[in-house]
Formats: C-alpha cells, sequence, structure tokens
C-alpha cells in the first residue's frame, strides 16, 4: 500500500499534540540526516574538491582544494586549499583591505587551510581525478 504525501499532511495535521508532533519531527529529522550522509558519503578526508557557488563569502566559491577531517556529525570538514587557490585567494581584492586581509595567508605558504568550523558539505563538490 502505498501512502501519499497529502495523507502524510493530513495525518500529521490530525495529531493531537505537541509530543505527537515532535516525534514525526524527530523521525523527520533523522530521515534528513541519512539522506545528507548518503548524498555526501563520497566527500570523505583526501578527496580533492571545488567549494560550489552557494558558500558565503563568495571570495570562496570556485576555489579548490582537499578535504580534510570531518566534524562530529559529518555536516562540515576542514579544507585544505591546493596551490593555485591559494595563490588566488592571496590575491584576491575581495579579501579585505590592504594590510587587513580576512584571510591572512603568508608569502611562504604554498597550501591554505580555511580556518575556522570548516566548509559545510553541502557547499563542496568532489573533483574527479582524471
Amino acid at each position: 500500500m502505498t501512502v501519499t504525501m497529502d495523507e502524510v499532511l493530513h495525518f500529521i495535521g490530525q495529531l493531537p499534540d505537541a509530543i505527537k508532533v515532535s516525534k514525526v519531527q524527530e523521525a523527520s529529522a533523522r530521515r534528513l540526516r541519512a539522506i545528507d550522509k548518503e548524498a555526501f558519503a563520497g566527500l570523505v578526508a583526501g578527496r580533492r574538491a571545488r567549494i560550489n557557488d552557494s558558500l558565503r563569502p563568495a571570495l570562496l566559491r570556485g576555489l579548490t582544494g582537499t578535504v580534510q577531517e570531518r566534524n562530529r556529525t559529518g555536516t562540515r570538514a576542514g579544507f585544505l586549499l591546493d596551490e593555485e587557490s591559494t595563490r588566488i585567494l592571496r590575491r584576491d581584492p575581495r579579501n579585505g583591505e590592504p594590510g587587513k586581509p580576512k584571510y591572512r595567508i603568508p608569502e611562504d605558504v604554498t597550501r591554505f587551510r580555511i580556518p575556522g568550523s570548516g566548509i559545510p558539505v553541502a557547499c563542496l563538490e568532489v573533483i574527479e581525478d582524471a
């Protein structure tokens, strides 16, 4: 027996109290985590990736590098820029005022790790090795 989305929504709309609705919400959250885990399973440490156009700040979009460790929940990953992207970010005029860059990259650094809590995995696309 197939259940339609309208039937599911009607069922939820008829739930008698917040406790029952919260159980549906918890089940939905578990399913969304499982879907995300499947969708981003290929983003493992060591894989080459590109930052996609959904990330803010925009100056990081299109940069490439290597996925590092994922956070505890698997939703974010450390990201080490490759040499070309490190050079691009270092010279990008959107990287703050002269002398006060948002991302300080010393001239002797060839590969720069994006600081902070990592890049959302939804903002990374695996680059297939040639």
